[in-house]
């Protein structure tokens, strides 16, 4: 239930979604001859999809997000039990939402994983994330390609079974549990990473932040995009900005967090 409320909210609250609604509704009321109320419904509709278009929008509302638990060197991370490695479309990982998508040059949190790993921080890489569609867990896509990089299987410990962050925590406490581990190195996008951290904590579970490098921010380089300028990649980046505040939210609500 909590996902499916998530996932219907989300896309409800989607820039273009929300001002197709609301402009929806403005012209019934032009139909009931409301004009007042149809200019106030068309003006919120346009308002939002203008407000996330602008870049700025995305890095502050981001921005919020991502700093919480900026990126840190593998050598200024203490060392831990596990690398708790949470699964979420890690195929089609961004390196800056602003700039064309280049999957070969995004860091994934696989290579974060990888990286903690070979950096001596955690000997057993936990890999989180069940079947999403089909019977192959998104752990288990994860394991193999760690396995393509020489990680050994005596190193990956898999939850096949979560299909959401807090069933992420859930399990992950379970395995490490039965492993006798006490400590982690959590790893998944700076975005997701405050939502992440207090779902574990609510769990009880001592995790240290490995976050993925930021994917929402300016550096000068992106061609022909500016701050207070409309873009079609603010509206993209959009999405997974709302999707987390809804998913905080919902969590709140449900005492997962």
């Amino acid at each position: 239930m909590p996902d499916s409320l998530s996932s219907l909210l989300t896309l409800l609250v989607v820039p273009q979604n929300a001002c197709a609604l609301l402009i929806a509704i403005a012209f019934l009321c032009l139909l009931l001859r409301l004009r007042r109320t149809a200019t106030l419904f068309a003006i919120l509709g346009l308002s939002w999809v203008l407000a996330w278009s602008l870049p700025g929008t995305s890095i502050w509302m981001g921005g919020l997000l991502e700093q919480a638990y900026p990126a840190a060197d593998a050598t200024a991370l203490p060392q831990a039990d596990a690398i708790i490695v949470l699964g979420g479309n890690t195929a089609n990982n961004r390196g800056n939402w602003f700039l064309p998508h280049e999957k070969d040059s995004a860091v994934s949190r696989l290579d974060t994983a990888e990286h903690l790993y070979r950096a001596g921080k955690a000997p057993i890489l936990l890999l989180s994330g069940g079947a999403l569609e089909g019977d192959v867990s998104e752990a288990q896509g994860l394991a193999y390609l760690l396995r393509q990089r020489g990680i050994p299987d005596s190193a990956i410990l898999l939850d096949n079974q979560s299909r959401n962050t807090y069933e992420n925590a859930y399990y992950s406490k379970q395995a490490m549990q039965k492993r006798g581990l006490k400590t982690a190195l959590l790893v998944t996008s700076a975005l997701h990473m405050p939502r992440s951290v207090a779902v574990f904590a609510q769990q009880g579970i001592s995790v240290i932040p490995a976050s993925n490098p930021p994917q929402i921010y300016l550096n000068g380089n992106e061609p022909g995009i500016s701050k207070w300028w409309p873009s079609l990649r603010a509206l993209d980046a959009s999405r997974s900005i709302l999707k987390e505040y809804i998913g905080l939210a919902i969590y709140r609500l449900r005492g997962w967090v």
